[in-house]
């Protein structure tokens, strides 16, 4: 009995989607099967593939046939090379941990491949969906322009202190008073000495002698009165 390596068809239609299996080279696509090895999505960019590596690698050994879709299927997995280096440790042109290497080395950059295309394809998916999503564009409106409010005051009320609590604001003001007190006093004292020669030179002494004679003219202008009441006295 030859073993096919072939595709079987699943999903409704213009919709695929497929099983990969072993089956009997005289059966049908979508009959019987031996043994099922994983999944194929084509309608993904990358093709979303689930294979069971160990199983197909046993088949592909024993000298299972693979269909061309298969074939390609295989070697996007790496299993073509990893029987192209059991062959060379076979012939013993390398060894088995070289071989393991290789393989090891070949998986992850294909890995790496085929994450930068996944991102790649997303990235392209977000930017048409952004561009034909069907939303009219809203044409930019110039913004108004707000009217100045006056501030509104808020009058700040001192929260009531009960009875029995100690006072706190008297504690905490006294640190302030205390330090602000030298800065005042400083201040006063450079104030006094800026403007005492200033207070000289607007206002100086008057001289004493200016003042004498004027209560000096003063006194003689109530002397004339005294013949006045003798005149009167001798009628």
């Amino acid at each position: 009995m030859s073993v096919k390596l072939r595709l079987q068809r699943k999903g409704r239609k213009k919709a695929p989607f497929y099983h990969i299996v072993a089956a009997d080279a005289r059966s049908p696509r979508d009959g019987r099967f031996i043994e099922k090895l994983g999944t194929y999505n084509p309608l993904t960019v990358p093709a979303t593939i689930e294979l069971n590596r160990e199983k197909a690698y046993e088949w592909l050994m024993k000298g299972a046939q693979p269909t061309d879709t298969v074939n390609a299927i295989l070697r996007f997995k790496g299993i073509l090379y990893q029987k192209h280096l059991a062959l060379g440790v076979k012939k013993g042109a390398l060894t088995e941990e070289q071989a393991n290497a290789k393989l090891n080395a070949w998986l992850e950059e294909k890995e790496s491949r085929i994450a930068k295309r996944r991102e790649a394809t997303a990235e392209k998916k977000r930017q048409h969906v952004a561009a034909v999503d069907g939303m009219p564009k809203a044409k930019a409106k110039a913004a108004p322009v707000a009217e100045p409010v006056a501030p509104v005051e808020v009058a700040t009320e001192e929260p009531a202190v009960a009875a029995g609590e100690p006072v706190r604001a008297a504690e905490e003001t006294a640190p302030v008073v205390e330090e602000t007190a030298p800065v005042v006093a400083e201040t006063a004292t450079v104030v006094a000495e800026e403007a005492a020669p200033v207070a000289e030179a607007v206002a100086p002494e008057a001289p004493a002698e200016a003042t004498a004679p004027a209560e000096q003219e003063s006194a003689p202008a109530a002397e004339p009165e005294a013949p006045a009441t003798e005149e009167k006295t001798e009628e």
